[in-house]
């Protein structure tokens, strides 16, 4: 009698356990596909296409191929001309690499939208939101370490930091990281699968404590970088007044500047991606309430934007990248002439030698 209440025991014991193992899985809703979670939050994915359809994903693509295009122009002139191998200038190559990689993950998005979302599996899903996750945390890093070598530069007045090219391939490898780090988490473990109650409107299977993170820490490093970018134009404006008789009026403008295209760029980024920033911010707080449907489309446009205006600034910026994007179009396009002359010696080191000689002189 005592072995068979025995048993009984072991049987309720095990009972309870698969009991509270499927309850656990009902909870964490595992089973489930996108749909359901689009579902949930209300968000509708269009079964047909439409005309309207047909037009944003073919503007959008083409703009994605403009942005890559440009992007690769921007690095292949910062590798081929020697006077940008210095480490303010790898950076901003790197910054080019995000907004490649944003583009990119903007033509992945563009051909798993609408109807195509509903064949997704929720991996599919997840990879599709990291990469634009990816981009961004890359963007703000970059942007953040450009502040940071500036500000470190500027105390010396000095055109370029001293920074080893070891250092600056280790800072680029962690940015990347960083970025790879931060695409990750939602898939991971930080997403609404086991609460369903904390599932954004704007992304169904995030959750919106992490999209308050997120929106609110970038959010935070623009102010951080706004504030580094005030201090260092303050500096900059009291040493222009006290400009000693060595100091080399050519090094300082081409200073000046390159803070100008900086600012630009970070100005630029701050604009184009503020928007979006605040609406996952308020879906976070508010979810439903927020609406945030109703317009983070128009956000996710003028943050691919700024993927694009990038190469604008430095080619209308900076003389000497604009001579280097003429001579790159006309490798491609006469390859005979690009074979007979040596960039490095000719087309484009010439101006930066007479830069150099103007300046060594000035300062003698």
């Amino acid at each position: 009698m005592q072995c068979y209440q025995k048993n009984l025991d072991g049987r309720g014991s095990n009972v309870r356990v698969m009991a509270t193992e499927s309850n656990m899985s009902n909870i964490c809703n595992y089973s489930h596909d996108v749909t359901f979670f689009y579902r949930h939050v209300g968000k509708v994915i269009n079964e047909k296409w439409t005309t309207r359809d047909y037009v944003i994903i073919g503007l959008g693509l083409t703009v994605c191929l403009i942005v890559v295009l440009a992007n690769l122009m921007v690095m292949v002139a910062i590798f081929m001309n020697r006077r940008f191998h210095f480490p303010i200038y790898y950076l901003l190559g790197n910054m080019a690499a995000a907004d490649l990689f944003a583009g990119l993950a903007y033509a992945n998005l563009m051909l798993n939208t609408g109807p195509w979302t509903l064949m997704l599996s929720k991996e599919q899903w997840y990879i599709r939101g990291a990469l634009i996750d990816i981009s961004l945390t890359a963007s703000v890093a970059n942007l953040l370490a450009v502040a940071v070598e500036r500000h470190q530069t500027i105390i010396t007045m000095q055109l370029h930091n001293n920074m080893t090219k070891k250092r600056v391939v280790l800072l680029i490898i962690s940015i990347w990281v960083a970025g790879i780090i931060m695409g990750l988490v939602p898939s991971l473990f930080w997403n609404c699968e086991c609460d369903l109650d904390d599932c954004s409107t704007v992304a169904p299977l995030y959750s919106r404590r992490f999209l308050i993170f997120w929106a609110v820490l970038n959010l935070l490093t623009f102010l951080i970088m706004l504030v580094m970018y005030a201090r260092i134009f303050f500096y900059v404006k009291c040493q222009s007044r006290h400009t000693s008789n060595h100091t080399s009026e050519v090094r300082h403008q081409t200073f000046v500047n390159l803070m100008k295209t900086i600012s630009m760029v970070l100005g630029a980024f701050v604009i184009c991606w503020t928007p979006g920033l605040v609406t996952l911010l308020l879906d976070g707080l508010l979810g439903k309430d927020s609406n945030a449907n109703s317009y983070e489309k128009y956000c996710l446009v003028i943050a691919e934007c700024n993927s694009l205006v990038n190469p604008i600034i430095y080619s209308l910026r900076d003389a000497e990248m604009r001579r280097t994007f003429k001579w790159i179009l006309c490798c491609l396009c006469r390859k005979g002439v690009c074979q007979q002359r040596d960039p490095l010696s000719t087309v484009i080191d010439s101006p930066v030698k007479k830069v150099f000689s103007e300046d060594n002189q000035n300062a003698d």
